[in-house]
């Protein structure tokens, strides 16, 4: 199997496999003040500390959790409830209809309880104009929340710039930044990010394991209750092997970035140049995001047609987000962007990884012009 479906889920590196080992063989709770229990939180904390040493910020700032949904989740309903708290009344939020749905799904539950809700508009690649931003914010606007790195299109936003306009106004600005991380530069304080939520599948860690930034001197109160343990903000007991294994493929992931970098750029332009070839073939990914994605559409081809016949000649793609998979719905994201739906319907995702190699692309190219012959007749 040519695996290339790295956007969705980054298979385990090795050394967080030994990493996840080492640590689950430990019997204590990290909460438990025996032995055993702070042997646990020992690891734990080794786990945090390299998150935090990755993304340049205080430790104490980075919360645990279980992924970019949850995390996504906890700061759109957690922000906006302290907001109507404070006022009284709904107020505004600010997203993008290129966000992954773990964003628009609690935008438009806000929006059904009487929230305003403002949707960007992005140009062809799915970027947004900073000027766009200055003009929609409001007095009442509760939260900003624009991701960093689009997941179907590889599309980088200008983080530091929208957090600005934002920060000028007094408004909280999140960002997911799930994408990022072991690919492109994550610099927490030089954004000037509020909130920012992680994935360490993403990189290289265990599935189910991630990481929410909350800025020093914000608050942000917790969307389940029970607990102390996160400070209070994430209560439940802790993933300990899953946060060690985290960090440590963090740190291994963000000092080979700069290879794997220009490894993947080599790649994508290796692998559009191979797929040029097949009639009708367009590009939807930007040509300046993320070298991780590539995004293509086949006109006339059934994408789901195209998914099973590449499957059975041995690749794995995407036709878009993991989270979003057997939907049967088109891509909103592609469709945000002006594709028409039997376009959207027609696109399909391959995303690389440093282990990727260029032969791995050839083959996948000329499985792609076979899988959408088969598909097309």
């Amino acid at each position: 199997m040519i695996y290339l479906d790295y956007a969705a889920t980054h298979p385990m590196r090795p050394d967080a496999l030994a990493a996840y080992a080492q640590a689950a063989a430990l019997p204590g709770n990290p909460a438990s003040v025996h032995a055993a229990g702070q042997a646990a939180r020992e690891r734990l904390e080794e786990g945090r500390a390299r998150v935090a040493a990755a993304f340049h910020v205080d430790p104490r700032t980075v919360i645990a959790n279980s992924g970019g949904t949850e995390g996504d989740n906890h700061v759109l309903l957690g922000v906006t409830r302290a907001w109507q708290e404070q006022h009284g009344r709904p107020g505004h939020l600010i997203t993008t209809p290129t966000e992954h749905s773990a964003v628009l799904a609690p935008a438009r539950w806000l929006q059904s309880h009487g929230w305003a809700v403002t949707f960007l508009t992005p140009d062809v690649h799915g970027r947004y104009d900073p000027e766009q931003l200055r003009d929609t914010l409001q007095a009442d606007t509760a939260l900003v929340s624009i991701h960093h790195a689009n997941n179907e299109l590889g599309t980088v936003q200008d983080t530091a710039t929208l957090t600005g306009l934002a920060a000028a106004r007094g408004v909280p600005y999140h960002v997911d930044a799930v994408q990022a991380p072991g690919v492109l530069s994550v610099d927490l304080p030089g954004w000037g990010v509020t909130y920012a939520t992680f994935s360490a599948h993403k990189w290289g860690g265990p599935r189910g394991v991630g990481f929410l930034y909350v800025r020093r001197g914000e608050t942000l109160p917790p969307v389940t209750l029970g607990g102390g343990q996160e400070g209070g903000v994430r209560p439940g007991t802790q993933d300990t092997a899953g946060v060690y294994a985290a960090g440590v493929a963090l740190t291994h992931a963000e000092a080979e970035r700069t290879a794997t970098h220009a490894h993947l750029m080599a790649l994508r332009d290796h692998f559009v140049q191979a797929v040029s070839s097949i009639p009708g073939v367009t590009l939807n990914h930007a040509p300046d995001g993320s070298p991780k994605v590539v995004n293509l559409t086949i006109p006339g081809a059934d994408g789901e047609a195209l998914l099973m016949n590449l499957d059975m000649l041995g690749v794995a793609a995407s036709a878009g987000s993991a989270c979003s998979a057997g939907t049967m719905q088109p891509s909103h994201v592609l469709t945000a962007i002006g594709l028409s739906e039997p376009d959207a319907r027609s696109s399909l995702r391959f995303s690389f990884g440093a282990a990727t190699t260029a032969t791995e692309v050839e083959t996948a190219a000329r499985a792609l012009a076979q899988a959408a012959q088969w598909s097309r007749s």
